[in-house]
């Protein structure tokens, strides 16, 4: 659920009127709810009842310091995968004391930077980077703490290119491998073991793919358990998100009015399927969290361009372009459009909703139904606030847009739109070429 809804005919985040903020600080710009940010992630805690879980947020869904420091005062920790997340979560104010880094390429400065700061656990992806870590470790005379990324190749029928739970991924090592890797890690003098991780992918509508990577993994983790006294078990995230009707979505009553087979995978129904295979291990069990804590809290602000007509087909141009939201380029994603001003007495419109940007992938839905608006009318992509700004570039040379962060009845920019001084201000023409 979310706080996006018409107040009469006008669409609000929570209480605040969202073509006042498209006045105050013009278009591209991405609006997000704290509210439902707040209210996903008690939500996802509360599935679990009286287990001993801790959430990290995983930054990379939408970095902004502003929503960092409002994971971190909820009480969450973070699942970081760059030295770049890392002095993010430092700069929102926060400490990763409770967080864990991933990824499967972390530099040696990336694992002196963690170190420094406390990491929690690295979560280790392969015996190279097992032995860099201790390395980095052994030159300052500290002990790494570590949980193996384990791969437990189950199929999390996603989209292709967000699975990472198959044999064939680059994530992880193999389940058959784990015992000798936890084994050999316990020899290194620079490294402490602390936990098992495991993650299988990215927007996952069901319950059953987790269970099953749960239950591939509950003999190991046993084993470990016993052997070498690991402290917590991470599942990971991938809880996925309503994409289609998502405007609706933010109705409680919604949810049960749906047909049984298209109901979306609620955390109350993720919990109850993981919450018993895990209650048994008595350790502390770690979620990784992101789109599903961001995704329907944000919503991406355009302003209509024109309609083109074309030869059997309408162009709705609108001001945003795959720069700002590449996901329906990228993974052929669908977002939700609405107008932010409803009229029913208007005629519908069938237009495809495309971007100004040179490429006919620039395009955010084909035969999108919606009412007829005019230029300088406002419009809203659903469902914007994980991998929106975070995966934003400046092709054309467009400048990346503005963040808006809104609780209640209050809102404040939370990063102004680029400008093209700051766009340019690394680059500059060569000696010799002047």
């Amino acid at each position: 659920m979310h706080r996006f809804h018409y107040a009469g005919a006008d669409l609000h985040c929570e209480s605040v009127d969202l073509a006042a903020i498209a006045r105050l600080y013009g278009t591209p710009t991405y609006v997000y709810s704290a509210g439902t940010m707040a209210d996903n992630y008690r939500r996802l805690l509360a599935a679990f009842g009286a287990l001993d879980v801790r959430i990290c947020y995983a930054a990379k869904a939408n970095s902004n310091l502003a929503v960092l420091r409002h994971f971190a005062n909820l009480g969450a920790g973070f699942d970081l995968v760059s030295g770049g997340e890392i002095r993010r979560v430092l700069a929102a104010g926060a400490n990763v004391e409770t967080s864990v880094f991933a990824g499967v390429g972390k530099t040696e400065d990336e694992i002196a930077l963690a170190l420094e700061n406390g990491i929690h656990a690295f979560h280790v992806e392969s015996e190279p980077e097992l032995a860099r870590i201790n390395h980095v470790a052994g030159k300052r005379g500290v002990a790494a703490p570590v949980a193996f990324r384990i791969n437990p190749d189950v199929d999390a029928l996603t989209h292709a290119k967000i699975t990472t739970g198959k044999s064939d991924s680059k994530f992880g090592i193999p389940l058959r491998q784990a015992v000798a890797a936890y084994e050999a890690a316990a020899k290194l003098k620079h490294i402490r073991l602390r936990g098992v991780q495991m993650h299988i992918g990215s927007q996952l509508t069901a319950a059953a793919p987790f269970a099953a990577a749960v239950e591939k993994l509950l003999p190991l983790v046993a084993r470990l358990q016993a052997d070498h006294g690991i402290e917590y078990f991470s599942i990971g995230g991938g809880l996925g998100i309503v994409y289609e009707d998502a405007l609706a979505s933010g109705a409680a009553d919604w949810w049960e009015s749906r047909p049984e087979d298209r109901r979306p995978l609620t955390p109350e129904a993720y919990g109850a399927a993981l919450g018993p295979l895990l209650e048994p291990l008595g350790l502390k069990i770690l979620l990784e969290p992101g789109r599903f804590l961001t995704g329907n809290a944000g919503v991406l602000l355009t302003r209509v361009e024109h309609l083109k007509r074309g030869a059997g087909r309408n162009f709705l141009v609108v001001d945003a372009a795959m720069n700002d939201l590449v996901r329906p380029a990228m993974y052929g994603s669908h977002h939700e459009c609405v107008p932010l001003h409803r009229d029913s007495s208007r005629r519908a419109l069938v237009a495809d909703i495309v971007g100004p940007v040179c490429e006919t992938g620039d395009c955010f839905g084909r035969d999108r139904r919606l009412q007829e608006v005019g230029e300088g009318e406002l419009l809203a992509f659903m469902s914007a606030g994980a991998y929106g700004f975070a995966m934003a570039g400046r092709y054309n040379s467009r400048p990346l847009p503005a963040e808006v962060l809104v609780q209640g009845s209050a809102f404040e920019q939370v990063n102004a739109r680029e400008t093209f001084e700051q766009m340019t201000a690394g680059e500059k023409i060569p000696a010799f070429l002047q």
